[in-house]
């Protein structure tokens, strides 16, 4: 469970939400925690980097057996095409790929 930054544990001895009563908010535990080694990682064995331009597509020749480009929300159509055409081209792989590109029929 993610909780805000603002977030205190509640320390009162008369407080529902330490003694976890029925219908309180729930508090953070820790859980079940992935391996060190393969936190973060994709099935496929790589762990995601943001890109943005081709610049960062450049980053990740040296590292693209670890890492795997990853297309952001807010690049436009246009660029998108140019990012995959660089990746494609420096052998790196990208995990968005089909994201808002339109291919002519």
């Amino acid at each position: 469970m993610r909780v805000g930054a603002s977030w205190r544990k509640p320390k009162g001895i008369d407080n529902c939400v330490r003694r976890r009563f029925k219908g309180q908010m729930a508090m953070p535990s820790i859980g079940f925690g992935s391996n060190k080694k393969t936190r973060h990682m994709m099935p496929s064995g790589h762990k995601a980097f943001l890109v943005h331009n081709t610049k960062d597509v450049e980053l990740l020749l040296m590292h693209n057996r670890t890492f795997a480009a990853e297309i952001g929300h807010a690049v436009s159509s246009r660029k998108r095409v140019e990012i995959i055409e660089k990746a494609k081209a420096l052998g790196v792989k990208v995990t968005n790929p089909k994201g808002r590109v339109t291919t002519e029929a």
